[in-house]
């Protein structure tokens, strides 16, 4: 991962409301969740709920996809890791022990679907 393109996730991630969108799109899974139930989840009004979505989605945190009536928003979860493993590059200067429970809960959490890592 590019440093500026860890900026622009850790930026967009740099917000409550965003943050919690997040976690709550990556606890869905691959199937997602509905704008509105989003919505009505965290108790936010659409247009800010919108707001939110586009900045994630800008920061390549988050995708869309269109299903009926709805558009349904699912984490990236390439793109997460991909941040994950940014941070935890070059750790500790060559003293991974330190960052060896991190690194483990890192690789015992991955959750890329099959054919997208």
């Amino acid at each position: 991962m590019e440093l500026k393109n860890a900026v622009a996730a850790l930026s967009a991630l740099a917000h409550e409301a965003r943050l919690a969108v997040f976690r709550m799109l990556v606890q869905a899974g691959p199937e997602g969740l509905a704008a509105g139930e989003i919505a009505r989840r965290l108790d936010v009004p659409p247009n800010t709920l919108s707001s939110n979505l586009n900045i994630l989605s800008h920061a390549d945190l988050i995708e869309s996809r269109r299903d009926g009536r709805s558009i349904i928003y699912t984490a990236r979860y390439a793109n997460m890791t991909e941040l994950l493993e940014f941070l935890m590059q070059d750790c500790c200067d060559g003293s991974p022990e330190i960052c060896a429970p991190l690194a483990s809960v890192a690789i015992s959490s991955r959750c890329i679907p099959e054919g997208q890592a």
